[in-house]
């Protein structure tokens, strides 16, 4: 089966991380979760996001995340495919030009890509959305749009592949955007 890299940070979203985590294990894929600065057995936050009715989300305090992979010794080649969870960590992720660098290599490796929610920030600072439909939180619909993809609205519990990308507005639409994503990883 696949080898899946995860890039997390503080305040990813929690069920962007764990479900996915545990869920790809299930199936039978091997994932590594890393976060810069951090070594395997150090602890990220998790923030939970919900949809209670606001204008945006609302956010509770989430699960400690105990790493599994050291963020300095990854190299894309030793994976699969690259999955990208939102919240608030990738506001900043976007930052670290390691980071960024290897979501350029993954794309460019064309190897499967799933970005869910604010997941997308990272994509598109990357600059590898251009031609692509990407799905995300809809407030990054700007950014997905100035980077020259192209922003698909569709419900909160879907999922759109366009090549090696599979991306979806937030956790609800894990179902369909982790079938997606395992199809592309299965082929």
């Amino acid at each position: 089966m696949a080898k899946v890299l995860i890039i997390a940070g503080d305040f990813v979203e929690d069920y962007e991380l764990m479900v996915p985590f545990q869920a790809l294990q299930m199936v039978g894929h091997q994932v590594t979760v890393v976060c810069p600065n951090k070594s395997a057995g150090d602890t990220i936050k998790t923030a939970i996001h919900d949809f209670e009715g606001d204008q945006t989300y609302t956010e509770k305090p989430g699960h400690l995340f105990a790493l599994n992979g050291d963020f300095n010794d990854i190299l894309e080649p030793q994976f699969d495919a690259l999955l990208i969870p939102g919240g608030r960590a990738p506001e900043y992720l976007r930052l670290d030009k390691k980071v960024i660098a290897l979501v350029q290599a993954f794309a460019a490796s064309q190897k499967p890509i799933a970005a869910v929610c604010h997941g997308a920030q990272l994509l598109t600072a990357a600059n590898v959305v251009q031609g692509k439909k990407i799905s995300a939180y809809p407030a990054c619909a700007p950014e997905v749009t100035q980077a020259g993809g192209e922003y698909c609205e569709i419900a909160v519990t879907e999922a759109i592949t366009d090549g090696n990308f599979v991306t979806a507005p937030a956790w609800p639409a894990h179902p369909d955007w982790l079938a997606q994503f395992n199809q592309l990883l299965t082929r």
